[in-house]
């Protein structure tokens, strides 16, 4: 029995051995590497730089109002196309009762003055008939009435104002558009209370307009490309919103100073927008623009992946005899971040390590 055992262990030990054995020599026999091949090729390398932004009206204007009061009556609605001088909304006033008081009770005075002068005007008209008083020192006494029926005039415009914010010859409680142009927001709705602009304060906003026909880009581009840029230079403007289709735009403005963005200088850039009438730029899409920095058309180039840099200097390696490369030097010109321009040390036709 422990005969048996003892060759069945033999057995499975060398079982193991030539096992191992065909295993090498399998292994041994594996093919030898081969490395993939690239070739330089005739194309047109751009080298170009990414502005990211947002699409804005040139012209947008808040709409203020010139007294306080609630909104009685809005008259638009945000995306209504308006005119300059159409009616925005109608604001009833609140005045102050002592204000109110006050323009009364001048109101009352210069009615009063005015009967004053009314009487005395009569009795110096018969006195100038007469002959007492001289023709001159009645016109005074004529300049003088006039005067105060342009006080009366003038009080019962400010009660007016105060009580209902028009007048015979102004309104001022209707708010009216200052451009043409799209009602972009009416932020504040029917009921709400307003207050007028001022030395002071700005006021609150009745409503938004812009010109949704002249569209500019507004971005920013990082230091190390402003320099770069020109104005008249076309960018192509890729809208978040309308995929794949493309608008144009021409740079007209890169700001003199710089902004920290997330720990980097950036430079604000605008561009004018070419509008395509089937398609509707809503103010503040954001969007991407290409600026193109640099083109070399019809130029030798391989994939920027194929370099080896050394030493400052770039070399590839170049196939001699199938699967034997020689390492050559070469210079380098414009690259787009994918191929690279090669100035000298190849030619068409060569074949090159593709690492």
């Amino acid at each position: 029995m422990k005969s048996i055992l003892k060759w069945a262990l033999l057995a499975i030990i060398a079982l193991v051995f030539v096992g191992t054995l065909v295993f090498l020599y399998r292994k041994s026999q594996d093919k030898p590497v081969v490395y993939q091949l690239d070739s330089p090729a005739k194309m047109t390398i751009v080298k170009k730089t990414v502005a990211t932004g947002k699409v804005i009206p040139r012209r947008e204007i808040e709409v203020k109002s010139q007294v306080s009061g609630v909104v009685e009556k809005l008259y638009v609605a945000a995306g209504q196309v308006v005119k300059k001088g159409t009616v925005l909304a109608r604001i009833a006033l609140r005045p102050s009762m002592l204000n109110v008081s006050q323009a009364e009770s001048q109101l009352q005075s210069a009615r009063l003055n005015l009967q004053n002068q009314s009487t005395d005007l009569e009795r110096y008209r018969k006195l100038v008939a007469q002959g007492v008083i001289s023709q001159s020192q009645f016109n005074t006494y004529l300049t003088n009435y006039d005067l105060q029926k342009e006080a009366v005039a003038a009080a019962e415009n400010s009660v007016a104002l105060l009580r209902t914010g028009a007048t015979k010859g102004m309104v001022s409680n209707m708010i009216p558009a200052t451009i043409d142009g799209t009602v972009l927001d009416v932020p504040n709705k029917e009921g709400a209370f307003i207050v007028e602009t001022s030395t002071f304060q700005s006021g609150t906003t009745v409503a938004t307009l812009a010109d949704m026909n002249d569209m500019i880009f507004e971005g920013l581009v990082d230091e190390s490309e402003v320099g770069k840029l020109r104005q008249g230079m076309q960018l192509v403007l890729n809208v978040g919103a309308l995929e794949g289709k493309p608008f144009t735009a021409t740079l007209e403005y890169i700001a003199p100073k710089g902004v920290t963005d997330q720990g980097t200088i950036k430079f604000t850039i605008r561009a004018a927008v070419m509008l395509d009438k089937e398609l509707f730029l809503r103010s503040n899409y954001s969007a991407n623009a290409d600026i193109v920095l640099d083109r070399h058309e019809n130029v030798l180039a391989i994939n920027e992946g194929d370099l080896l840099i050394e030493d400052k200097k770039t070399f590839v390696e170049v196939e001699t005899t199938p699967q034997n490369f020689q390492k050559r030097e070469i210079t380098t010109g414009l690259s787009d971040g994918i191929n690279i321009e090669v100035v000298s040390g190849l030619k068409e036709g060569d074949k090159v390590k593709h690492r």
